[in-house]
């Protein structure tokens, strides 16, 4: 009887302990498949870099993403969000990385830590065809439309000293298909963004261009929290790798054709 009480004791204990396992916090870098799954915060509204292609999210970023994850021996796995809560998010530790056409700022180096470049971009402006406004000049006094919290919104905020256009000029939208649509409505006079997505955009609407002249260059790279310099490095270290190979300029050239 002493025996008995005694397994029972045990299997008791045994049950409990793997209750309170089962239930045990699992952080950002959970197990999946066997392998410990890399989070990716982006905004999927920026072609070529990151969009939706029926239920999967592709693009420049997702593939060097995903190829960074390869080479780590981890799973990706991409969260779909705001671009204004990419930097929270990661600063937070509900994501492990940031990557969505981001660029490099004073004011982003406060609150995160960034990668190596990765890709370049272009800053430029989109305008209809018969609205007047023919240079940077131009859009001076202009109602400007933005994705809030990219560059883009960024510099046209600035003051005109400082080569913006001026806050009380700028209104800002989720993202830019809505900048362009308040374009195309005659809510805005112009809308600043990425060229590559620009190029995009006035492909799919009929009476729009990009004005010949850049209104900014950038260099893109992934955004880390502070604290998590471990993952930096490992991430610089694949990065640099995926550079030297050509992957990466495999996976841009994939998405970006070479203007002949």
């Amino acid at each position: 009887m002493k025996n008995l009480k005694k397994i029972l004791a045990a299997v008791l204990a045994l049950c409990i302990l793997l209750c309170f396992a089962g239930c045990g916090p699992k952080d950002t870098n959970s197990e999946a498949d066997g392998k410990k799954v890399l989070t990716m915060a982006t905004n999927a509204e920026f072609p070529p870099y990151e969009y939706h292609e029926g239920d999967e999210i592709v693009g420049i970023d997702a593939e060097v993403a995903a190829a960074i994850a390869e080479k780590l021996g981890m799973e990706l796995e991409i969260a779909d969000v705001d671009f204004d809560s990419i930097i929270p998010g990661v600063q937070q530790g509900k994501y492990d990385m940031g990557m969505a056409g981001m660029t490099v700022t004073d004011d982003r180096l406060e609150k995160v830590n960034f990668s190596d470049t990765y890709a370049k971009g272009v800053q430029v402006v989109i305008v209809k065809e018969d609205g007047g406004i023919a240079s940077l000049d131009d859009v001076n006094g202009k109602k400007i439309g933005v994705q809030q919290g990219t560059t883009g919104d960024i510099y046209a905020s600035d003051t005109v000293e400082k080569g913006g256009y001026g806050e009380e000029n700028v209104t800002k939208y989720a993202n830019g298909a809505l900048a362009v649509e308040a374009l195309k409505a005659g809510k805005v006079d112009c809308v600043i963004i990425d060229n590559e997505p620009a190029k995009a955009y006035v492909a799919a609407n009929e009476g729009l261009k990009i004005l010949d002249t850049e209104y900014a260059n950038e260099d893109y790279a992934i955004c880390f929290a502070k604290d998590n310099t471990e993952l930096q490095t490992k991430v610089n270290n694949a990065l640099k790798e995926l550079i030297a190979d050509g992957t990466v300029q495999k996976i841009v050239d994939k998405y970006i054709k070479a203007e002949k």
